[in-house]
């Protein structure tokens, strides 16, 4: 006969009531050693963090989330908010600490934790500030999930994507930037909105550096498979290069318009960061758009660079980079942008093998 639950099934937050709810199945085999729970790590719990770990919970992509921040009254807080929203959510146990030990066995850790640029700062001192500040980010990952993907979604994020990479000593593999994937999610939706037709249906990349010197690759767009300019060409349909441009500019200048209107940027980054890790822990082997070491691709060499180039994303993280076909034209300025990002490193001392 099973005796009643005594006084020692107490626990600090109160009663154990599992004895009383569930009885064991007897004669039962152990759990497969096989299964295992995913968990994913955001770093910096700020507008951005906490966009990216409330769509990580809401499309269930991991069993367990882990938030880090320095400040322990607001990260405890975001944790507490997120917990009382469990009924409504799939199940997810959710850790919050400033400790890094929280993350220990993370599958990916997503950084967004950055310094914030101070009045009349120059991009090479914020970036100088952020790479001290990663320089203690990323070690504690390194130690505690040792196998883990690094995602970087702090900027600049091509810079600072190429400096984790360096302090983790990951294979390049392992350390990717959210790079354009998200300029690339605002292209279609522009290029959509001229055509009247869903974004989804609009296959579409923008390149290079997460920046002014990014690439549109207008040669590779298409609309449900018509590639559109040979399309117009076809059909003997003008259009003004000038249309064009105009169109990139508006992707350039999208995130500068957001955070002028609403002071931050945070949905829109929260979805394609959660695209992203949908694609590696699923191992769904989608292309996206994303910042990973550059060195030997469409031309660019002279040293080690990340930028975003479109690429296969799975379980282990960047599985390959698409050779997709662009115009002489299209290559050199993905030549240049690579030009300015090692510039810009070698403006930091961080040198290039």
């Amino acid at each position: 006969m099973q005796k009643s639950p005594s006084t020692s099934s107490l626990g600090p937050g109160g009663l154990d009531l599992s004895h009383i709810f569930f009885k064991p199945i007897h004669a039962t085999p152990p759990p497969s050693l096989t299964k295992r729970n995913t968990k994913i790590s955001v770093i910096g719990t700020g507008n951005v963090g906490m966009a990216i770990a409330q769509t990580i919970l809401t499309q269930d992509l991991a069993d367990e989330l882990a938030l880090v921040d320095a400040k322990s009254d607001k990260l405890h807080g975001e944790m507490l908010d997120l917990q009382h929203a469990a009924a409504f959510l799939p199940r997810t146990k959710i850790m919050a600490s400033t400790d890094y030990s929280v993350t220990r066995g993370s599958d990916l850790c997503i950084v967004t934790a950055g310094a914030r640029s101070l009045p009349g700062e120059s991009r090479l001192n914020l970036l100088q500030r952020n790479a001290k500040l990663f320089e203690m980010i990323i070690p504690p990952l390194v130690q505690f999930s040792p196998d883990s993907i690094l995602m970087i979604v702090s900027n600049p994020v091509d810079v600072l994507t190429y400096i984790a990479w360096k302090i983790s000593g990951f294979p390049s593999n392992r350390v990717i930037g959210s790079g354009t994937n998200l300029d690339s999610s605002r292209f279609r939706f522009l290029i959509a909105d001229h055509l009247d037709v869903n974004a989804q249906d609009v296959q579409a990349y923008i390149v290079g550096e997460h920046g002014d010197s990014s690439v549109a690759l207008w040669s590779s767009i298409s609309v449900s498979g018509v590639p559109i300019l040979h399309f117009l060409q076809k059909e003997q349909i003008s259009y003004e290069k000038e249309t064009l441009e105009k169109i990139h500019k508006q992707v350039v200048d999208s995130a500068d318009e957001v955070i002028s209107l609403k002071g931050y940027t945070s949905w829109a980054i929260g979805y394609s960061a959660a695209n992203l890790a949908f694609s590696i822990l699923r191992d769904q082997r989608k292309i996206h758009p994303v910042s990973v070491l550059a060195k030997g691709f469409y031309g660019i060499d002279g040293g080690d660079v990340f930028l975003s180039l479109p690429a296969l994303l799975g379980r282990g993280g960047v599985l390959g980079v698409t050779n997709v076909h662009l115009t002489e034209e299209e290559a050199g300025r993905l030549r240049d942008s690579a030009k300015t990002l090692m510039e810009l490193q070698t403006q930091l001392g961080l040198g290039n093998k």
